[in-house]
């Protein structure tokens, strides 16, 4: 725009001077002439500079602040986006509605159908390695043989022993399974036919201080549900977050409808949100969905006493850090914790039932499930269990948690704790000749090698398609990263350890499921979640 600005004035100054030297001709007329046209040309010539320069003021003040990560258009100039900007619904509301053009959508066959059933699970299971920065061996406060109830502590952190970690259901201490180093893997419980629960003082919210609050929660066992960024670790009991983050939906590939799961436990929703509430002295920011032609469940749009963002774009604009970026971005001396929409659930009911309720429903997808659908359980329950009898013959992979950021699973394994997804898929354990040069069946891809016409749904599997090869520069990352973040330089710089340029990179606002797009596009077949996850920790333990 400023470019054409400057074209249209070179032009406009030969014309002017052409009919100049037609005109000086006429005598005393054209130099009159020629004085007047001087004169226009001045005044036009420094019209364009002061819009210019303006502009260009605008644009540094908006950056110095940070207001243009909101996604406004910070320019005296309309830009392409407005004229291209997507019709949104009737429903929400545009001037705190973020339009994010960067990202993908990973179309899969096997979205979980709305109905739920309640299959038998007998085991479940409390995993250490659930929590980032966690001591591999915590403290145990139970052995195999004793009896619990839903709700009593079961382990704690050497390092934070005030944050209890306690039991998803009641039943029997059946097994203590390690890993490498004799490092705690699972707490097994094996379930009660009939769920007994641990019963608790009820406490005064209106009588009760913040730090009366806080020790209520660390010895109820919510506590670890709240995680705290930069790192993504658990809450510090000991901070005051600058703000707490909840994104009421989610953009991942197969990934469960909160509209749905949240249906019946409004009250629990809202409960959970005014606690949040009363743990920060800024805000509880609310993210919507504003890419549905319906508005989302009434348990969001009506919430009270939470400040309510619309977020309109592919994934992984879902991501609280995602929203967090463009809210209110955090740098290293800023800490803010997030919820999930379920955790949230958990954190009411401790208030209005008076117990620790850790069910769950949990969403069966993948193309290798007979029927994809919604399941009751609770936190932590065994994989195999939840699919018997559904998986179709074959090599499948079940995956806690989505096929971009979720962690590969055996059938006698556990589901993750701040996972509410199944994900079943074709193993692609084959090898491919001549790799794309030969017809193929249509792939996933952000590329156009495999064209695609419509809303086309792909059955996907785990071939990465290509061995790990040179980590070179492509601007792939950068055309799905919806953040002001620049991944290839930051991953770079995490592997060669220059923390000064981590920081100035922005890895405090990222968490693995952050990049996991940025590894699916990824040329160089990089593990960019697991190059994050290092240089996190690196960070984190320099202090």
């Amino acid at each position: 725009m400023k470019n054409g600005f400057v074209r249209l004035s070179l032009l406009t100054t030969f014309l002017f001077f052409s009919e100049l030297l037609a005109a000086q001709n006429a005598g005393d007329d054209g130099s009159r002439l020629f004085v007047t046209i001087l004169i226009i040309l001045v005044v036009l010539i420094g019209f364009v500079v002061i819009i210019q320069v303006a502009d260009n003021l605008l644009r540094i003040e908006a950056k110095k602040t940070g207001a243009d990560r909101s996604g406004a258009n910070f320019s005296v100039f309309p830009g392409l986006s407005e004229f291209f900007a997507p019709k949104l619904a009737n429903f929400v509301d545009e001037s705190r509605t973020y339009v994010l053009t960067k990202g993908h959508d990973i179309n899969l066959e096997g979205d979980a159908a709305a109905d739920s059933s309640t299959p038998s699970v007998t085991r479940y299971a409390l995993q250490p390695p659930n929590f980032v920065g966690m001591s591999p061996i915590p403290k145990l406060m139970v052995e195999v043989g004793d009896s619990v109830k839903a709700g009593d502590p079961i382990f704690f952190d050497k390092k934070t022993d005030a944050v209890k970690h306690v039991a998803p259901v009641s039943g029997e201490v059946i097994a203590v399974n390690r890993a490498a180093k004799r490092s705690i893997a699972e707490v097994v419980i094996l379930a009660d036919k009939e769920m007994s629960y641990r019963k608790y003082d009820s406490f005064d919210l209106e009588a009760g201080s913040r730090e009366e609050l806080v020790n209520y929660l660390l010895d109820s066992g919510v506590w670890p549900f709240i995680r705290q960024r930069p790192y993504n670790i658990i809450a510090d009991p000991n901070v005051v977050p600058a703000n707490i983050f909840v994104s009421t939906f989610d953009t991942a590939p197969l990934a469960p409808n909160l509209n749905y799961i949240v249906q019946g436990k409004e009250d629990a929703f809202q409960k959970g949100l005014d606690i949040l509430r009363m743990l920060t002295l800024g805000h509880v920011h609310l993210g919507l969905n504003a890419n549905e032609d319906t508005p989302p469940a009434a348990a969001f749009t009506d919430a009270i006493g939470v400040e309510k963002h619309w977020f309109h774009g592919q994934h992984p604009v879902g991501n609280v850090g995602v929203q967090i970026h463009h809210i209110a971005p955090i740098s290293s001396n800023d800490k803010v914790w997030t919820m999930g929409v379920q955790d949230v659930i958990t954190l009411g009911k401790l208030f209005t039932e008076g117990k620790y309720d850790a069910s769950r429903i949990v969403a069966l997808t993948g193309a290798e499930l007979n029927n994809p659908s919604y399941v009751n359980t609770y936190i932590g329950a065994n994989i195999g269990d939840l699919v018997a009898g559904n998986l179709k013959e074959g090599n499948s992979r079940l995956i806690s948690g989505d096929v971009l950021s979720g962690e590969q699973k055996s059938q006698d394994g556990f589901l993750n704790l701040f996972d509410d997804q199944i994900t079943a898929v074709e193993e692609g354990n084959y090898y491919e000749m001549f790799g794309w040069l030969l017809p193929q069946k249509a792939t996933p891809t952000i590329s156009g090698t495999y064209p695609s016409f419509g809303d086309v749904k792909y059955t996907a599997d785990t071939n990465t398609h290509g061995e790990k090869r040179a980590f070179v520069v492509t601007g792939q990352y950068e055309s799905v990263m919806p953040m002001d973040i620049h991944v290839q330089h930051l991953m770079k710089n995490i592997i060669i350890n220059d923390f000064e340029r981590m920081e100035g990179l922005g890895i405090y606002e990222l968490v693995e499921e952050d990049v996991a797009l940025c590894e699916f596009t990824c040329t160089s077949k990089q593990p960019l979640q697991q190059i994050l996850r290092q240089g996190l920790d690196t960070m984190r333990e320099d202090g």
